[in-house]
């Protein structure tokens, strides 16, 4: 699991990238710049591991841009310990981002393949995830409630029961919209239980799977 200083030097400049691009929360850089993102990705990509762009990872899945992993983790307001859970493990990049940032992670995986991947992956670069096969429409009632909930997979509608595992005061991020392209939201759980949301402009995200999605 090779990290060279070549590799060092590519996210460097990645990271001044994202940061014309407009992203200015520091410990999301600094997370960006410290995690080897080539190992996230299949051999044949690996001369590009380092451009700001998505790339298939199998399974119809893909690894997000860089930007906009940053984005959303942004929009997260992270602190050091929340717990955060995570729908759609993916490649598991975005979550070594949350666990290099300080949070506790639980991320659910609806594809098998990616699962058994992404699990041994991230133990072998000793990130300490905790990661689930199921239905990321469910949520994880048995851990709940979440500081944090990142949905990292376009989403028809937002599922209720991640709502109600929000903690009051908590933030919901989610590409929303059934087309193409997605609005990101970033919602809150007001103390009264009803929710506060804002847009954050337009993205593209592969589906999300489950009883509301796209199988």
């Amino acid at each position: 699991m090779e990290d060279s200083y070549r590799h060092k030097g590519l996210r460097k400049q990645l990271v001044n990238s994202i940061r014309q691009k407009g992203i200015t929360d520091e410990k999301v850089l600094k997370a960006i710049e410290s995690i080897p993102r080539h190992l996230f990705i299949d051999s044949s990509f690996l001369e590009f591991a380092y451009q700001d762009k998505p790339f298939p990872i199998g399974s119809g899945q893909t690894i997000s841009q860089p930007y906009t992993v940053a984005f959303q983790t942004e929009l997260l307001e992270l602190g050091k310990g929340m717990r955060v859970l995570e729908i759609g493990t993916g490649s598991g990049y975005q979550a070594s981002v949350l666990a290099e940032m300080g949070a506790r992670v639980f991320s659910i995986e609806r594809q098998r393949k990616l699962f058994t991947r992404t699990r041994e992956l991230l133990s072998k670069m000793n990130y300490q995830v905790k990661t689930f096969l199921g239905d990321g429409y469910e949520g994880l009632p048995a851990f709940a409630p979440f500081d944090r909930i990142l949905i990292t997979a376009a989403a028809p509608e937002i599922p209720q029961a991640l709502i109600d595992q929000l903690k009051p005061g908590g933030v919901l991020v989610i590409p929303y919209g059934k087309d193409d392209v997605q609005q990101m939201l970033r919602l809150r759980k007001n103390t009264d239980g009803t929710m506060s949301t804002e847009q954050h402009g337009a993205f593209r995200f592969v589906p999300l799977l489950g009883e509301l999605g796209n199988d």
